[in-house]
């Protein structure tokens, strides 16, 4: 039997793989962002382009199949935000947890 980061793992036992989304990664860092689009003053949806730095431990069965434990987020860095509806030509805002404008970092 072995054991892995989610309690041990039974003879057979397959495990679903570990899907790293950003919400996931913003709560890992104790983080969530929120934006708002100055031009049109959508919160809502934005194309986010990040870089997120992860260690993990990979684990291969015989078969081949991978399994991904214990992962860590070392670091992200946000490289873009664009508005979805006025792409480019939109200007967006970082807010704080209360809705207001962050100052900039």
């Amino acid at each position: 039997m072995t054991r892995g980061a989610r309690g041990p793992a039974l003879r057979g036992e397959r495990r679903a793989p570990l899907v790293f989304t950003p919400a996931a990664v913003a709560r890992t860092l104790g983080r969530v962002k929120r934006y708002r689009c100055t031009t049109c003053g959508n919160l809502t949806r934005f194309d986010v382009t990040t870089t997120t730095r992860v260690r993990a431990f990979h684990h291969y069965t015989v078969g081949g199949e991978l399994s991904v434990e214990e992962p860590q987020v070392l670091g992200e860095v946000v490289e873009a935000v664009e508005c979805r509806w006025c792409g480019p030509s939109g200007s967006v805002e970082e807010l704080d947890a209360e809705g207001t404008v962050s100052p900039p970092s």
